[in-house]
């Protein structure tokens, strides 16, 4: 069964063409899904960048407090924040031009996924790149 925000082709692009990735809620805190998503990202040649309100260093790559503060392109914005957090991050990676939006496994927020597809980003919610990577397999 396909379920409507699960695009594959929202999906390929995202894993096999988007390059650069912004992961609102990443911190160093190893023991989290968001840490151990980020460092899978870089593992397939992807370039993170942390978005958490401490703007901390994590993996190498400098933090940004929010994504207004990040001072390049991003394409994919996946956010690591509760449900009723997610609908403000996914209008930021709207207002800044990223060309997709990742909702984290678990991050459901239907009213947002259908401003951000509305306004042309590829966007999808409740599930995870290790999870759709390995369907690739």
């Amino acid at each position: 069964m396909t379920v409507p925000w699960h695009d594959q082709s929202d999906i390929d692009f995202m894993l096999d063409e988007a390059k650069t990735w912004a992961v609102v809620g990443l911190s160093d805190n190893r023991e989290r899904v968001a840490y151990e998503i980020a460092s899978l990202l870089q593992s397939r040649g992807k370039r993170i960048v942390p978005v958490h309100p401490k703007a901390e260093t994590v993996l190498g790559e400098p933090g940004y407090a929010s994504l207004a503060d990040i001072p390049f392109e991003v394409d994919v914005v996946d956010v690591f924040v509760r449900s009723e957090l997610a609908g403000p991050v996914v209008d930021e990676a709207v207002a800044i031009g990223a060309k997709g939006v990742w909702l984290q496994l678990g991050v459901l927020d239907q009213d947002a996924w259908q401003r951000a597809t509305e306004a042309g980003v590829r966007t999808v919610m409740d599930t995870c790149p290790a999870i759709e990577w390995r369907k690739q397999r």
